[in-house]
């Protein structure tokens, strides 16, 4: 049985897969890989990955992330002790998953590790200094933001501590916590969660589980975030994380979801 199991959902992603597998090879040891195509227009580019020892693919229609991911462990779940959910435009560095697992072995509570996610160009085939996430955090009136993002990367945020929630584009996780939070089906990711605001739910359940979700500084990866969205995010995209953000409400009851209301109405009606 392999260690770490890594799953992967693509979708159109030839573009940025490449890369997300080199640096597995590079820096992923023995780890087993699951590929979990969602509906791609043309898959033809995953059968290069399928000769290789350690890698299993699945085709299906496309099903969302949450639903990718939750096939995906479900073919794996006998296969390994850890678990990352990982994007494919997301690359981990030299020490990314002895760091984590360091971590987590050393704190029985925790069962999720995120990390530093510094912005990667896919366009230039370079790393970035700007962050991309650590961690996601909810603001005083309610809304979820990746902490840091945008901002140059000098070092800030360089505290282990618990977070809310960390970003769907590399988490680190304990079998044995995926296995108590999971839904009775046996689903990881909310299926009602099509894209956007699933790791918000997990990160939720998670703490209601009374698990925590760690931040790790040191456990860097690189992620190329809106490499298919040339420009910004379309309507369709923040229509559907906003009503999503209901969703989130509906199923852990709060005060903000007057905030989910107010930002569903604001795309919907206004465009902002």
């Amino acid at each position: 049985m392999a260690d770490i199991a890594v799953i992967i959902v693509t979708h159109n992603s030839h573009e940025v897969l490449p890369a997300c597998m080199t640096a597995l090879q590079q820096y992923g040891g023995r780890c087993r890989i699951c590929i979990v195509d969602s509906g791609s227009d043309d898959a033809s580019y995953l059968k290069e990955w399928a000769r290789l020892p350690r890698i299993s693919l699945l085709y299906l229609e496309n099903v969302g992330f949450g639903r990718a991911n939750n096939a995906g462990y479900q073919l794996c779940a006998d296969r390994a002790d850890y678990f990352v959910f990982l994007n494919p435009d997301a690359l981990i560095t030299r020490h990314t998953f002895a760091t984590a697992r360091k971590v987590i072995q050393k704190n029985p509570r925790v069962g999720c590790v995120g990390g530093r996610l510094l912005a990667y160009d896919f366009e230039k085939h370079k790393p970035l200094s700007t962050i991309d996430s650590t961690g996601i955090f909810r603001r005083w009136y309610g809304r979820w933001v990746d902490r840091g993002q945008g901002k140059e990367d000098q070092g800030q945020y360089d505290r282990i501590e618990p977070i809310p929630a960390a970003c769907a584009a590399f988490l680190f996780c304990r079998k044995e916590m995926l296995e108590q939070v999971k839904f009775a089906g046996g689903e990881i990711f909310d299926p009602d969660f099509f894209l956007y605001k699933e790791d918000i739910e997990l990160g939720l359940r998670i703490q209601k589980s009374r698990w925590q979700t760690l931040y790790v500084p040191e456990v860097k990866v690189y992620h190329g975030r809106g490499w298919q969205q040339r420009t910004d995010m379309s309507r369709t995209a923040r229509l559907t994380a906003a009503a999503n953000e209901i969703l989130l409400y509906k199923k852990h009851p709060s005060p903000y979801m007057a905030w989910a209301l107010l930002k569903y109405v604001l795309v919907r009606f206004f465009g902002i």
